[in-house]
């Protein structure tokens, strides 16, 4: 009987301890998720900013050749 007794509060210990794994694992899982989110939407932004400065870069080098430049 004490062995019986003593596995079934077991159990419920250990489905409880469980409860509060999986529920700290997806809080966890869910902030990463937020996390890796909100970071790719500023590289992203940022990736958009230095390929615009490099476009007006590439222009406006062939702008000053094309004006350097003779035909003669």
């Amino acid at each position: 009987m004490r062995t019986l007794m003593l596995l079934t509060i077991l159990a419920i210990i250990s489905t409880k301890v469980q409860a509060d794994s999986v529920t700290k694992t997806k809080d966890w899982l869910t902030n990463e998720w937020q996390d890796i989110k909100e970071y790719q939407a500023n590289a992203w932004e940022q990736g958009k900013e230095q390929n615009a400065k490099n476009w007006n870069t590439i222009k406006n080098f062939f702008v000053k050749v094309k004006n350097n430049v003779t035909q003669d």
